[in-house]
């Protein structure tokens, strides 16, 4: 059976339409909840800075939290869950037109899905070490002072948050792309320098957390 023009130009939009709705909501899990929550545990963590006792405050606050395993499944695990089988999704099956781009914002794409797959391992590795693994309990200074001891652990945290850090910082540009909020290449440009800045004060705050850890200063 051969398919008419008309139905062959049908199924090419209803493929647009269905890949246009799926990196929309690609891109809306990553800002939020998802980006929200990676800022607000970056600032909780960032207390070890100022002491143990404030940061075993901050973690202890964060785990009495009313309805908490709703809170973590609904706005933690089952998002990045699902941003991340529609990354997959995009990076296998869905048409990149990445010739559109410039030279580095074709690197920045690249660079997302490796930091993509960097950081899913990551979050995977941290939510079982420090959520699963202790079940009731919740994570103390002891704890990641334990863990980020070790040089290994602590160059595999340094990677995974950093690449955490820039998968949610790019990320940010390609939302703005996205949903329509950046049109023109200077505003887009403009969002480039916007991203890179949040790129190096949340790097900042995380890098400053896991040397605290470790080193102890």
């Amino acid at each position: 059976m051969k398919l008419t023009t008309d139905q062959i130009k049908g199924g090419n939009t209803l493929t647009e339409h269905r890949e246009f709705l799926t990196r929309r909501l690609h891109s809306l899990l990553g800002v939020i909840p998802i980006g929200i929550f990676l800022i607000q545990h970056l600032v909780v963590n960032h207390f070890a800075v100022y002491g143990e006792e404030n940061f075993n405050k901050a973690a202890e606050f964060m785990h009495s939290l009313p309805f908490r395993l709703v809170l973590e499944f609904g706005v933690i695990f089952i998002p990045i869950l699902f941003h991340a089988i529609l990354g997959v999704y995009i990076v296998f099956v869905a048409r990149n037109n990445m010739r559109n781009y410039s030279f580095f914002r074709n690197w920045m794409f690249y660079l997302q899905r490796i930091t993509g797959i960097i950081t899913f391992v990551f979050v995977v590795w941290h939510v079982w070490e420090t959520r699963i693994q202790l079940g009731s309990e919740g994570a103390d200074y002891s704890l990641m002072e334990g863990i980020l001891s070790n040089p290994f652990m602590f160059w595999f945290y340094m990677i995974g948050v950093l690449s955490t850090i820039f998968h949610f910082a790019n990320g940010l540009w390609s939302f703005c792309v996205t949903w329509g909020i950046t049109q023109t290449p200077k505003s887009q440009k403009i969002v480039t320098y916007a991203t890179v800045i949040v790129f190096l004060a949340l790097s900042y705050v995380g890098v400053r957390t896991i040397i605290t850890f470790a080193y102890g200063v």
